[in-house]
């Protein structure tokens, strides 16, 4: 591809040493006794998590793991790309673009690339071997900032297919989870001769009705759950309709203080109940590296303009049929629908899993693996 370059990261230590002293000086709110996590993050548990992030994280044995794999950037549409390409040591394996949502970056599939790329290697099967791509979302981390208007998921997905086509791959499989299970089957509508399959977790836009006659498509059962998730997400949806409203005013917060960048973070990252025990918790290593990430390249305003982005594209409204095979993984947590799903995916595979939660490949990576090779080998590669 023209214009790419190698890439490495390399924070420099006076922009860690900003970090901690930020950090030290931390200018607390209140808050209301007895109250717990109802009004939002709760603050003891937001104190110790910023002071482990202060005095204990180690971001170089962080950095180390990011620079384990080849990483590139390029340019496409006027937009700097950043991206892994791991390739497998399997010579016909299956290409697969890997998407991440929000508030994640290309860090949360650190775990799932081995077993992915080399199976052989880890006890399985070397016919289920993929060549990955693993691009961080435009205005996200090394992708970022955007530096124009309209990087939602068509836009975003357009550029993906350019990013596979230039890496020479004629046919691919894509994989997403949160605003990534937006962005893989959109690529699937922009480019379905070279999309084999799409394989999504967290799957965004099956959980609620975007019209009130998606209800009499559903059995009973799921017209219920989904008029009880209605309710839910009007009670969680604060930050989403702050980032697809104002994203400007909420940059200026988010850039400046890195306590407040990671309490915002914190609202997905924790699955708002850090103390319950029917979630695999999400490894605090893990949330600090991705917030981390945001803080250091400066991106966290720029990655909240991605809800306003989407919705100037209709984000909320059902999107246009796909005819490219689909598979579904429902991790704990997860509330996507099959009934709604199948409105605009043509879903071939559908899994349930009691265990896990939203970030599947940071809570559940050996589950995600197992079926995304599951799907895949349904689909083929494609030839």
């Amino acid at each position: 591809m023209e214009n790419t370059q190698p890439f490495r990261v390399e924070i420099a230590e006076s922009d860690l040493d900003d970090l901690r002293d930020r950090l030290a000086k931390t200018r607390w709110p209140d808050e209301l006794p007895g109250v717990g996590w109802s009004y939002g993050i709760n603050k003891d548990y937001l104190v110790e998590l910023v002071g482990y992030w202060r005095s204990g994280y180690d971001w170089r044995r962080h950095e180390a793991r990011l620079n384990e794999f080849p990483q590139f950037t390029t340019t496409i549409d006027g937009q700097n790309i950043h991206f892994l390409h791991v390739r497998s040591p399997e010579s016909d394996a299956t290409p697969l673009i890997m998407t991440h949502g929000w508030p994640s970056t290309v860090y949360d599939f650190l775990d799932v690339i081995g077993p992915l790329t080399d199976p052989r290697a880890h006890g399985a099967d070397p016919a289920d071997a993929f060549h990955l791509v693993v691009p961080s979302v435009p205005g996200f981390a090394f992708s970022g900032p955007t530096r124009d208007t309209g990087w939602g998921s068509n836009r975003t997905a357009r550029a993906w297919a350019e990013l596979m086509r230039g890496l020479g791959y004629q046919r691919y499989g894509a994989q997403g989870g949160d605003f990534g299970s937006i962005v893989s089957p959109e690529l699937g509508r922009v480019a379905p001769d070279e999309v084999i399959g799409v394989h999504v977790n967290a799957l965004a836009n099956a959980s609620v009705p975007t019209d009130p006659s998606d209800l009499d498509k559903l059995s009973e059962a799921e017209r219920k759950l989904a008029q009880e998730q209605e309710m839910w997400w009007y009670e969680h949806s604060g930050y989403a309709t702050q980032m697809s409203t104002r994203p400007q005013t909420l940059a200026y917060a988010l850039n400046d203080s890195p306590a407040g960048q990671l309490a915002w973070n914190l609202e997905w990252f924790v699955d708002w109940d850090p103390t319950t025990s029917e979630r695999t918790p999400v490894d605090r290593d893990a949330i600090l590296s991705n917030v981390s990430i945001f803080w250091l390249t400066g991106t966290a305003g720029s990655a909240a303009r991605i809800y306003r982005e989407a919705g100037a594209e209709g984000w909320g409204e059902r999107p246009a049929s796909s005819p490219v095979p689909t598979g579904v993984a429902n991790f704990l947590g997860d509330r996507a629908l099959r009934g709604l799903a199948e409105l605009s995916n043509n879903v071939t595979h559908w899994s349930e899993f009691d265990r896990g939660g939203h970030f599947a490949s940071l809570q559940a990576p050996g589950l995600l693996v197992t079926d995304i090779r599951e799907f895949f080998r349904q689909v083929g590669s494609g030839g």
